[in-house]
């Protein structure tokens, strides 16, 4: 092997979407009259939701990573931004090593497409009024990819989703929750991406038919290489899918490890509350218990690790002091000062 190939090898290899100290809040713009009256003191300034707090993660070429939390957490913000479809208000995303918002014209355009959403309900994410033909053709003839027929072209796509072409006249309304998904897989694969964002996507559906998307999903990733953020909230899901699993709780991240290590040593109370509560089929009797409290509201987080109000070993540095994503074991991630003084643990 040649001194080229094997530093070649041997370099880090650039991930192919990575978030950098992403932040998202959502909040009303004052006019210049509110403005003045905040400033004069007769007016509060606007509430502001915190969505996403300083979010650091990469996702590698071929990948399927899990993030999961309750609902609130910020994991479908995290999704639409990774994706394209929000702007973070600070921080950036990086596509294959480049700034995506610094990316312009070709390669800007080629960044778009290569990303896609496929959303958790499949009927709100379709326009009623077109057919499906129409809806899967609409971007691929927009940006030029459709050489030949375009029915050809909307027919393969619904193979690749396993959805029956001979439908492809009828309107949304006219199939059930999973053949309306299999719509939009087949609309999000019609533009060739290398990376499916998958907000819930099988959330809304029918036990059964959970299983035959999440088995679509993996064979689709093994014949076009693709590349997965699963967003969920079904651990059970996440961890017949991931490759890695990230734990996200009201706007952070507060664990992060290869799915096979998170299941089988949590270390983050959270994380371990959540994996607590998994039904498994076991000889003798459980109780479950859910996690105590509720998860704060975004618009007032507590200060320090947010996680304390509801943490069963929260000591004094927990309610003043952020707690950094530092390593545990070899790929393990997690936010948590029992880490530093374990003894409070006990």
């Amino acid at each position: 092997m040649s001194d080229t190939n094997q530093i070649m090898e041997n370099a880090p290899k650039i991930p192919l979407v990575e978030a950098r100290d992403v932040t998202r809040r959502f909040g009303a713009t004052p006019d210049l009259a509110a403005r003045i009256a905040i400033s004069a003191g007769a007016a509060e300034p606007p509430a502001v939701v915190y969505a996403l707090d300083g979010i650091n993660l990469s996702v590698a070429r071929g990948e399927v990573l899990g993030v999961v939390g309750e609902s609130g957490c910020g994991k479908s913000t995290l999704g639409r931004i990774v994706a394209g479809i929000l702007p973070p208000t600070d921080g950036e995303i990086r596509w294959k090593g480049e700034a995506h918002h610094k990316l312009k014209g070709r390669a800007r355009k080629a960044a778009d497409l290569a990303a896609q959403m496929i959303f958790q309900n499949p009927m709100a994410a379709l326009n009623p009024r077109m057919r499906i033909e129409s809806i899967v053709a609409e971007a691929p003839r927009a940006h030029g990819l459709i050489e030949g027929s375009v029915s050809d072209y909307v027919d393969e796509h619904l193979r690749m989703a396993g959805f029956d072409p001979a439908m492809k006249k009828r309107l949304p309304h006219e199939f059930s929750g999973g053949q309306r998904q299999r719509v939009n897989i087949a609309r999000a694969l019609a533009v060739k991406p290398e990376f499916l964002v998958c907000d819930e996507s099988v959330a809304a559906l029918d036990v059964s038919i959970q299983a035959q998307i999440i088995n679509l999903f993996v064979k689709l990733r093994e014949e076009l290489d693709l590349t997965y953020m699963f967003i969920s909230h079904d651990l059970g899901v996440v961890e017949h899918i991931s490759d890695r699993v990230v734990i996200m709780y009201l706007g952070r991240i507060v664990e992060e490890a290869p799915v096979e290590e998170i299941f089988a040593r949590p270390n983050h109370p959270y994380t371990q509350a959540l994996l607590a509560e998994i039904p498994r089929i076991e000889p003798r009797k459980r109780r479950f218990e859910a996690i105590k409290g509720e998860i704060p509201s975004p618009l007032f987080p507590p200060k320090g690790c947010h996680f304390h109000p509801r943490c069963p070993f929260a000591h004094a540095r927990c309610r003043v002091e952020v707690p950094k994503l530092k390593p545990v074991a070899g790929g393990h991630l997690s936010a948590c000062h029992l880490n530093d003084e374990p003894a409070a643990r006990a």
